[in-house]
């Protein structure tokens, strides 16, 4: 880095910490406000799912087909943003994904079979997943520049505008059909995504040298630690892999068990996801306080466990009340496992890494849809989702077996 850019970074410093600079504060809202809209408008969607499953005469497992599109888009598309990124900058590829998956959101209802609703999910899982990959490597790149561990604040917005989708899907269901009410998010998404990307493109994150100096000295940034560095980021991956398995099964089935074996109506389907979504958003909120106090492994090991318990009594309790427990417990579980992962490997590796993990982590998506669907088919729903308990307790070993590896800085 040149000389005088070394100069104004120490003056700058020299008048205030990266906690208090105004523009970094902004920056923070701004993504904040992206990941909320994410988790809004993906909620929007997950509650109506069951209504458009009905329209399009679709059974269990043409449903896990369909749905499919929504991973396969995503993970289809994570490398090439990461590219995208590196190129054009973290908040252009973040402010143009939000728009498209605000448009996208408006098509799964305007179909009328099973075929029709996996091609036009394809094409929201394109957005989703851009999006995902783009405003996670620019909080990777605000985490460096603000100094604290912060990434699971950014991941509670999602969850937080998680509760929010659900719970206003859950009023608008009994008064709205899915095609006016996914349109309403549309324009409700596109005025958010103008206001919060303003901010992110008059204040590229990835330009600040605060950012750029903390990656660069992240640990594995050298040439020696190349080869461990990827190492680590497939083990994070896999990890990932775990969680997004269970978070998308609670997302995509957790409405549609309440509804189709326990015989509750739209309105309680969609207060067993917005239980999920209010767990995970406590659990991420407070992700950063038990990172510090418990550190990476415990965190990783003992939420893993707990989705898994969670999970067992969600899927085989024979109420609704201790269903929507078993959900919660497990969104406590999952919250801090996703959030770590990326932070993680986007120290190690920047928006490759972020990418990286991401495609291992939306793989889950990938596989639970489809295996959820036709594990349903042959023994039914509850005991298709048993293999979410079962892989955060893989989850949880993994974390366990490297906890000796790669510790954070």
């Amino acid at each position: 880095m040149p000389t005088v850019n070394k100069i104004g970074t120490a003056r700058g410093r020299s008048r205030r910490t990266p906690a208090t600079d105004p523009v970094l504060r902004r920056l923070r809202i701004a993504l904040t406000v992206f990941f909320a809209v994410d988790g809004f408008l993906f909620a929007g969607w997950v509650v109506r799912i069951p209504a458009i499953k009905a329209q399009v005469g679709a059974s269990a497992g043409q449903l896990g087909l369909a749905l499919l599109g929504v991973s396969a888009g995503a993970v289809a598309t994570m490398v090439l943003t990461g590219r995208l990124c590196r190129r054009f900058g973290s908040d252009r590829v973040t402010v143009a994904t939000g728009i498209v998956m605000s448009l996208s959101i408006a098509l799964p209802p305007r179909t009328h079979s099973a075929l029709a609703l996996g091609l036009v999910l394809l094409v929201f899982g394109v957005s989703y997943g851009g999006l995902n990959v783009a405003m996670n490597s620019a909080a990777v790149e605000l985490v460096a520049a603000l100094r604290r561990p912060v990434m699971s604040s950014f991941h509670a917005a999602y969850s937080c505008g998680s509760l929010v989708g659900a719970g206003l899907g859950g009023l608008l269901a009994p008064h709205l059909s899915p095609a006016d009410h996914l349109l309403l998010l549309t324009a409700l998404g596109l005025l958010t995504v103008g206001f919060a990307g303003r901010v992110l493109l008059a204040h590229p994150i990835g330009g600040r040298p605060e950012a750029v100096d903390t990656v660069a000295a992240a640990p594995g940034a050298g040439p020696s630690g190349t080869r461990s560095a990827t190492l680590l980021v497939v083990v994070f991956g896999l990890i990932a892999t775990c969680s997004s398995y269970g978070e998308g099964a609670l997302a995509e089935w957790g409405p549609l068990h309440i509804q189709q074996d326990l015989h509750g109506g739209p309105g309680i389907a969609a207060a067993g996801y917005a239980a999920v979504a209010a767990a995970m958003t406590l659990g991420r909120l407070s992700g950063t306080a038990l990172l510090e106090r418990l550190g990476q492994t415990r965190v990783l090991v003992f939420g893993g466990l707990t989705a898994a318990g969670g999970m067992l009594l969600g899927a085989l309790a024979p109420v609704i009340p201790l269903v929507i427990l078993g959900f919660a417990l497990t969104g406590i579980g999952l919250a801090n496992s996703f959030p770590t992962a990326m932070a993680r490997a986007g120290a190690l590796t920047g928006p490759s890494g972020v990418a990286a993990a991401s495609t291992f982590g939306y793989g889950g998506m990938l596989l639970g849809p489809p295996s959820i669907g036709f594990l349903t088919d042959a023994a039914g729903l509850p005991i298709a989702l048993t293999t979410v308990a079962a892989l955060a307790a893989v989850a949880a070993g993994i974390a366990y077996a490297v906890r000796n590896s790669g510790r954070p800085a």
